[in-house]
């Protein structure tokens, strides 16, 4: 392979292709410390055109490709096997703001480019990219757009698909898809965007994207609200969305377990309540207007649905220091999780009405199966997709835990499936989930997207092992 790696050295220069190991290491480990993996070099294309050259190249001598972004996949998408024959191609170096577009309310983006910085352009512009994730200082487009990410502003807002107008992807061949078109209204022909969109990099590579932005709100509103449990929390939601209409922009819901973990592992999370609730539900209001206007309507609401019995207790945000002490709560589960133990980690949605039934029936199932395990759920309850993680019973080794982790898994996205829910929300499927996708996908379905694969990929270089079983 010193042909190719010479090759791809005249692409991108010398400084750009990794072969070291000390200067592959960050590239070659997912950010759980889940997966290790090898790799022939890391490549690191500053343009379009240099990742065309650089694919051209590689299908040319069959060398598999493993596209990476910011690196911060739950699901080990972005990380390679261990076989050392494949390229990893890190778009960290193509991370420019190509245009903003304040009258048709669009950004054009290169895919390196971090999240936040997105959001810091649109700002600039007087407007709000509104993809909210709590990687967003490390995440990057393209990643956002592999695993088709949501994120806490998904119930006004729409996930990655709905916020992307047009893309450019380079094929596995290196031609270069021009896509993108800013286009509301395209009715001509199949959309190709979508198919690459949650595609995880199997089909091609995305260099570019046109994002819709949106008008900036002048004014928010947060509160912390304490519930009986989920039936109570989607009583709420209901009730929110029709005393608040779309304003309602964040609904986050958290169990008193996973409370009591960010409370025992997060020393500067704070709950506004006197004793820690059965579940706890975080509200956002967004709006062009009066701040205070906003938050008397979150008030009425809140007051009516306690009224009904709905809520236990409320606690709304005097200002933006106190708003941001309740989302440190939200946003310290991940850390939290880290901390507590290696958890079974479950990404999934069902629709909305079932979710309290699902978690009901899961955790009575689990307990059964599994005498002490703990149920940590949290997750963006207004579009039906909770984190459904599992720890270990205090009494049990972690290794004894996961020993009993296929198992355990397998009780969970059996009922995912019979209620024709998703095992994978927001996260992807990577390699963490490849197996599962016969146990939960129709045999004609997977058809469909390996004729798919075949159509686009015909050599199986984009990715292998993530995704799609065998492919």
């Amino acid at each position: 392979m010193t042909k190719l790696i010479t090759t791809l050295q005249g692409i991108v220069g010398s400084s750009h292709v990794l072969t070291a190991a000390e200067d592959q290491a960050p590239y070659l480990r997912d950010w759980l410390g889940k997966y290790q993996g090898a790799a022939l070099a890391v490549v690191r294309p500053g343009s379009t055109a240099e990742v065309a050259a650089v694919m051209a190249a590689c299908t040319g001598a069959r060398v598999a490709v493993v596209p990476q972004g910011g690196h911060t996949s739950l699901s080990g998408g972005a990380t390679p096997d261990a076989s050392g024959r494949a390229i990893v191609l890190s778009l960290s170096r193509m991370n420019r703001i190509r245009a903003v577009d304040a009258i048709g309310q669009t950004i054009v983006v290169d895919a390196g480019v971090v999240l936040a910085k997105v959001q810091d352009a649109a700002r600039e512009a007087g407007l709000l990219f509104p993809l909210s994730l709590g990687s967003e200082g490390s995440c990057t487009v393209g990643g956002n757009l592999a695993a088709n990410a949501g994120g806490v502003a998904v119930l006004r807002y729409g996930v990655m698909r709905e916020l992307t107008l047009g893309l450019e992807v380079v094929l596995p061949d290196g031609r270069v898809w021009d896509g993108l078109r800013a286009l509301r209204k395209d009715n001509t022909g199949y959309a190709l965007r979508d198919l690459f969109i949650g595609s995880e990099g199997t089909l091609g590579i995305i260099t570019g994207a046109v994002l819709k932005l949106f008008p900036q709100p002048t004014a928010r509103a947060t509160a912390f609200v304490a519930v009986a449990d989920a039936a109570a929390a989607l009583k709420l939601l209901q009730s929110s969305r029709t005393r608040c209409g779309d304003r309602l922009t964040a609904f986050e819901f958290l169990t008193s377990a996973t409370l009591e973990m960010i409370l025992r592992q997060m020393p500067d999370a704070r709950l506004p309540f006197a004793a820690i609730p059965e579940a706890a539900v975080l509200i956002e209001l967004s709006d062009i207007g009066e701040e205070a206007a906003l938050s008397e309507r979150l008030e009425a609401a809140l007051a009516d649905a306690m009224a009904e019995g709905l809520v236990a207790d409320a606690a709304i945000a005097q200002d933006g220091t106190q708003a941001k002490a309740f989302w440190r709560v939200r946003e310290s589960v991940s850390e939290a999780l880290v901390r507590e133990g290696k958890a079974l980690k479950h990404d999934i949605a069902v629709p909305v009405a079932e979710i309290a039934d699902f978690v009901a029936v899961m955790d009575a199932a689990v307990g059964a199966a599994l005498p002490g395990i703990r149920p940590m759920v949290f997750g963006h309850l207004g579009d039906g997709n909770l984190h459904y993680n599992l720890m270990r019973p205090l009494a049990m080794t972690e290794a004894d835990f996961h020993g009993h982790g296929p198992r355990i898994t397998r009780l969970v996205h059996d009922e995912i499936t019979r209620r024709r829910g998703s095992i994978s929300a927001e996260h992807g499927i990577g390699q963490l989930r490849t197996s599962e996708m016969p146990l939960c996908k129709p045999p004609l379905e997977l058809e469909l997207m390996r004729a798919l694969k075949r159509a686009l990929d015909p050599h199986g270089l984009m990715n292998p092992g993530k995704l799609l079983p065998g492919a």
